[in-house]
This record gives C-alpha cells, structure tokens and sequence, in this order.
C-alpha cells in the first residue's frame, strides 16, 4: 500500500462577502440566546437548528466567537440555577428521582446545543483552548448542581443511606442508584472518586468492622466463614448493578481487610471449629471456603499452611511416639496412608490441588517419618504383609494403587538403604517358601524401586527372580539324571542362591536325618559335577518339610513344618519321650531357633503334635517333650508355624544397622573420589556438601564419617592435604 499524504478536512467559510450590521452581533446573539432557553424549557419543537446553526457559524466567522462562548456560559448557568432550586426542593425519595430526570434533561439540552454550536466547537474552541461545549455542560452541571452547598452533602447522604438499606436486607431502586451513579462517573471519575467512592469505602469499612466484631463473638468459625462469603458475594454483585467496576477491587478489599484478614488468626484458632477441627473432621466445604476467602488476604494462605503443618507434624509425632502404635508395624504403617489419603483428599477438594500445600504435606511426612529410626523396616514389612497375603482377590488396578502409595513413603525415607536392607530379607523369605501373592506384583515394585533409584539399587533383587528360574532349571535336571535312585526316599527341591545376590546368612549347622542326608549328598554330587568352580553351603534355617504323621486311632496327618521342626519330630521315631538337652545335642539347632521351634509344635494350641512337662507357654532347658498322640485336626494338612517375632532382636537390629554403616563407606569414598577427580583441589566444607548432595537419594551422609573416609583416602595417597592450607585436599592422579 503506498504511503498517502493525510488530508485534514475543515468547513470553509463563504467565499461571497457578508455585509455586516453593527448590531448583528447582538441580534444574533439574542435569537440563539433564545433558542437556548426555548430549548431548556422543552420547547425545541419549533425552531429551525439549520438556521441556528447558520447564524451560530456567522457569530464565529466574524470574529464574535468569545460573545457566544461567554453567552452561553452564562445562559446555562442561570438554567442550572434554576434547576439546582428544583432539585434542592424535591424532598424525601423525590430528591434523587427529581435529581435524576434533571441531568436527563440537560444532558438532551445539551445534545442539541452542541449541534447548533459545531462550528464553534470545531475551530474556534480549540483555537482559544477553551472547553467544549458537551464538556462546558458537564463542569456546569457539576460546579452548580452536585457541588451546590444545599444538593452535595445531602446526595452523598442519601446515596450511602441507600447502600445501608439494601445491605440491611431493604430493597432499593437500583436502577435510580446506577443512573445517579453514572451521572457521577459522567462528570469526570475525580467526581465520582472524591464525592462518593471515598466516602462509601469508609463507611463501608466502618459498617463491616461493626458487624464482623458481632459475627465473631456469636459465631463459630465454619458459619462466620458463610457470612463473610456471603457479604463478599454480595459486594460484587452491589459492582455490577450500579457501581463503577473499577470500584470492586477497593470494594472488597475492604470486605476482605475488615471480615478476613483482621480476624484470620482468632477464626484459624478458633476453638472447636477453626482449621485443626475441619481437618479432623473432614469438613471439605468450610475448608475450601476458608482457602477461598484467605487466598485474597496477603498471608492468608500462608497462616493456613502453617497451621496445617504444624497439626500434621503433631500427629505424626504421636504416632510415632506412641508404644503401642509401634507394636504393629503394619498397623503403623497403614495409619500413615489412611493419614496420606485424608489430607491429600483435602488438598484437592478443598486447597484446588494447591502446590505449596501439597509440598508442605510431603514435607511434614518426610519430617516425621524420619523421626522414627525403624520406619525403613516397617515400610518393608508392610511390603511383606500385603505381598503375602494382604492382596489375595484384589484386582490389578488396586495392586498398583498399594504399590504407588507404598513408594510415596519410600520417598519420604531418609535412609533408602535400610529399606533396601530389609526388603531383600523379606522378598527372600517370600520367594523361598512360594508365599508371595503375585509374581508380577512383586516385578512391578522392583520396576518401580528402579526407576525411583536406579538399576544398581535393584540389580540383586532381579538376581533373586533369576536364581528362582535357574533353580526350577536345575532341579528338572537333576530329577532326570538321578530320579531313579532316589524314587524310594523323600523328594527333595533345592533353591540355589548366588551369594552376591540374596542377604548374607551365617551358615547354622543341623544335624539332618540320615533319610534325607542321603538325598542331599546326591545333588550335592549332581549340581557340583555339572558346575565346575562353585561351592555348596545348605542354608537349613531357610527350608520346609511336609511330614506325613500317624497318631493314636491310625489318624494319618501331613505336616507343613520348617526344616528344624522336620529335624526334630524326626527324632520321635525312634524315641517316645526327650529332653530338651537330648533335642538340642541331637539336632545342634541354634538355642533361639530351638526353642520356637519347640514352642510352636508343643505350646500353640490345634498344633501341639508335641506335648510338654511341665506345660507352660516358654520352653526352659530342664523340660521334657514326647508325641502328642491324642493330636487330631479337622483338616488333613497341617500347617505349624514357627513362632517368630516380626520385628528385629536388638542384636540383629544391631547387626543389619552395621551391615549398613560397612555398606555405606565404600559409596561415600566413591562420592568423594568423583568429586575430586572432577575439582582437583576442594576444601572440606564443599568436599562435605557435594558428597551429601550426591548420596541423598539414598541416604544422608553424617559429616563425622565423611571425615573419617576422607583420612582413610588420604593414608591410600587418594589425596593429599595442601602445605599451605590443612582444610584444601588435592586429587592424586
């Protein structure tokens, strides 16, 4: 498009020469003067704007411009004297409906005087910097109508009275209210501003201090929160229907500084229905009314968030404070889901899924959890509780979902490598007696442990999966090699672990009956001389035996026991009546295992296939034990427990704690052997943050055994300490 010169239009004047009369300008200045007045008193009907409108122009082309400007001023304003006396004596209601049908008027007097003075308007106005005339009428209005001494207070007054009446629950006009209004904003928004927007603010602050200092001493927190909503609501809308919209943020901003923000503190600590109460009771709309109102208020949010918190953080330390709570670890754990779900329900119904709630949530968990030093182990036993047999008949969706939440609080876990800990122990023990729920439910938590910490974390968990394939494997083959043989003796199925892979287990010797030695020997004879280079350890602690019994009347039973129960009944073929020293020499069963195992098939009632002298529920070394022949089960098969206590003796606690600590020294000198490679020189305050930084996803380093790998590395000439400064070490290539 090219570029085209702007063109300005004007009216010409005419080209023929006027002859002017030396009174022209004060005839013609009378028929407009006229024409003004005929026009105010409703009588337009009958003039001729053309002619008007010609003789206006000639005024202004003969240089009479100021006569007709200053003309006009002073006609108006005599006309708005007038009606500034009408309007003053219009009494009670009358006052805004005569007000109102007044500017009407001038505003359409104004319209047509404006038309009859255009020429005026478009060049001698602007010339002369003088108002136009629409404006002119505007500022008359205003200097002699609503800034008269007898109509300004009384329409501020009045206006304000009626706002008081309709939140009083009256019914106004409101269509009155939203003319009068704009006629304000008309005049200029300083009008409306300082002649009623300031004042209505204050008495609006003072009309919502008065009533929320009532609300709150009469009102608990939920229905003082409805109020308030309810008077916010109510502001808006009062905006909408006749106020300017520019008002509504002033407006509420003192709905929300007198109801919300004054009392916020009191109605958050309120007793019996402030924020802890709502939460405790799941009161999802209060709480997500409270959210709503408090996020207009600058720390509103803030103080719900610490108060959440703070009451998080406190239940949490009852739980885990709690003796009896931490007698269950399954009970322990499930109490922290149940809390989980509860307050995460109530971040997305009521807190709109708001992050910073969300992050404090996990926060507080994080902190509690980590307070008690067992919570590793718990997790993980509750792990082992619904994989072997929390999640029988559930379908796979709800697996996923257990899954999911179990891994939340694996999250939370400070020290990762504990929970590895136990969970190798507990899968170990599923997978070995067959008693894990689902195969694919317990891959599922390892793809989930993987993508959380890595493929080294579960690099021996998957390990155990392939051990347990190989094993099927292995046993296959040497049924077929040596089934023959051993048709007439016990069947045996042997699991073959790799030592690197499963948990370390002290090699417990046990005397095993020569029926099934004999077996033993011979896979023991088949697997070494189909591996060449490996070495068999029978870990006896760790299997089980189905036992076929008969007892008194022929009643045949089979027993599902350990390999030590096995070891021991075995015994009672040949002997009717034992003592424990003659058990325990027989069998060289370690004592602890010895005694639950005693204790479970002497002591547990329905499964005493053993009977005691003298009987009492803990087995002491001076007691006596022969066959139950009286034993009898409405069931043919039998399953016998080993009396087992699910938590950690002190000494294996011990133990596994220390297991741990040896496990974490080599991790810690490679986290500081990368660092250093990559820095060459560093001090030992950011040798110290680096290596925590790097470790925390698994667990947080102490500073004391930092230092002390830090020596260990400098005695191996890994580093050296600067000569000129003993807290720089440097990196030896």
């Amino acid at each position: 498009m090219s570029a085209q010169k702007k063109r300005n239009f004007q009216i010409e004047a005419f080209k023929h020469r006027v002859v002017v009369d030396p009174k022209y300008a004060e005839k013609t200045w009378k028929i407009l003067e006229h024409a003004i007045h005929e026009i105010y008193n409703h009588n337009a009907s009958g003039l001729s704007f053309e002619e008007l409108y010609r003789n206006a122009y000639n005024m202004v082309l003969h240089k009479f411009g100021e006569k007709l400007y200053s003309g006009l001023v002073s006609t108006m304003t005599s006309h708005l004297k007038e009606i500034a006396k009408s309007v003053e004596a219009s009494q009670g209601g009358l006052f805004l409906e005569e007000l109102n049908r007044k500017w009407a008027e001038h505003n359409k007097a104004l319209q047509m005087i404006r038309d009859i003075l255009m020429y005026m308007d478009r060049t001698f106005i602007p010339s002369t910097h003088k108002t136009p005339v629409h404006e002119l009428g505007l500022n008359l209005w205003r200097d002699h109508i609503i800034h008269s001494s007898k109509i300004h207070k009384r329409l501020q007054d009045t206006l304000l009275e009626l706002v008081q009446h309709e939140r009083t629950g009256e019914v106004i006009n409101r269509g009155l209210m939203r003319n009068v209004i704009k006629m304000l904003m008309d005049l200029g928004s300083s009008v409306y501003q300082e002649d009623f927007e300031k004042p209505f603010l204050d008495v609006s602050a003072d009309f919502y201090r008065l009533e929320s200092q009532q609300f709150i001493e009469c009102c608990d927190c939920g229905d003082y929160l409805k109020k308030a909503d309810k008077r916010l609501n109510e502001e808006i809308e009062r905006v909408s229907h006749y106020l300017d919209a520019k008002s509504e943020p002033k407006l509420t901003n003192v709905v929300e500084k007198e109801m919300i923000e004054s009392h916020m503190h009191r109605l958050v600590h309120m007793e019996n229905s402030g924020l802890v109460n709502m939460i405790v009771n799941d009161k999802y709309e209060d709480l997500g009314r409270m959210y709503n109102l408090f996020r207009r208020v600058t720390t509103g949010l803030a103080l719900i968030r610490d108060v959440m918190t703070s009451h998080i953080r406190e239940i949490g330390k009852q739980l885990i404070t709690d003796p009896e709570r931490l007698k269950d670890p399954v009970d322990f754990v499930q109490r922290l889901l149940d809390e989980k779900d509860k307050h995460d329900k109530i971040i997305s119904s009521a807190f709109n899924n708001d992050k910073t709630f969300q992050n404090a949530l996990n926060s507080s968990f994080e902190y509690f959890i980590n307070l008690n030093p067992r919570s590793p182990e718990f997790i993980s036993l509750f792990v082992d509780d619904k994989l072997r047999k929390g999640l029988k008949g559930v379908t796979e969706e709800d697996v996923e979902i257990v899954l999911d939440k179990v891994m939340m609080l694996f999250r939370y876990l400070q020290e990762k490598d504990v929970f590895e800990k136990y969970y190798k122990q507990h899968l170990a023990k599923r997978l070995l007696s067959g008693k894990t729920v689902s195969d694919d439910a317990e891959r599922s938590l390892i793809v989930k442990l993987k993508t959380e910490c890595g493929y080294q974390f579960t690099s021996k968990l998957e390990g155990m999966f392939t051990d347990m394939k190989t094993s099927q494997d292995t046993m296959q083959g040497f049924h077929a090699a040596v089934g023959a043989e051993i048709a007439d003796g016990p069947s045996l199925t042997v699991q073959v672990l790799t030592t690197g892979s499963w948990p370390t287990q002290s090699v417990t010797t046990c005397n095993l009956p020569s029926e099934i030695l004999g077996v033993c020997d011979k896979f023991k004879s088949y697997y070494l001389g189909t591996h060449t280079g490996r070495r068999l350890s029978w870990q006896t602690n760790m299997g089980t035996a189905d036992l076929k019994a008969t007892f008194g009347k022929g009643q045949k039973h089979e027993l599902n026991v350990s390999t030590y129960q096995m070891c021991i009944l075995m015994l009672f073929n040949n002997a009717d009546r034992m003592s424990y020293k003659e058990i325990e020499q027989a069998t060289e069963i370690p004592v602890s295992d010895l005694k639950r195992c005693l204790q479970s098939l002497a002591c547990v009632k329905g499964k005493n296939v053993l009977r005691k002298e003298p009987m009492s529920k803990d087995i002491a070394e001076d007691d006596a034990f022969y066959f139950n022949d009286k034993f009898s089960s409405k069931f043919y098969k039998v399953k016998i427990g080993t009396v087992v206590a699910q938590k950690e003796s002190e000494p294996e606690k011990q133990e596994t704690r220390q297991k741990v600590e040896e496990d974490r020294k080599p991790q810690i000198e490679a986290a500081i052997v990368r660092i250093m490679k990559s820095r060459r020189v560093l001090d030992h305050n950011n040798i110290v943050a680096e290596v925590t930084k790097q470790l925390q996803s698994r667990f947080l380093p102490n500073p004391v055994v930092i230092k002390k790998r830090i020596e260990s590395l400098i005695e191996r000439e890994f580093l050296e300490r600067d000569k000129t400064d003993r807290k720089l070490y440097r990196y030896l290539a």
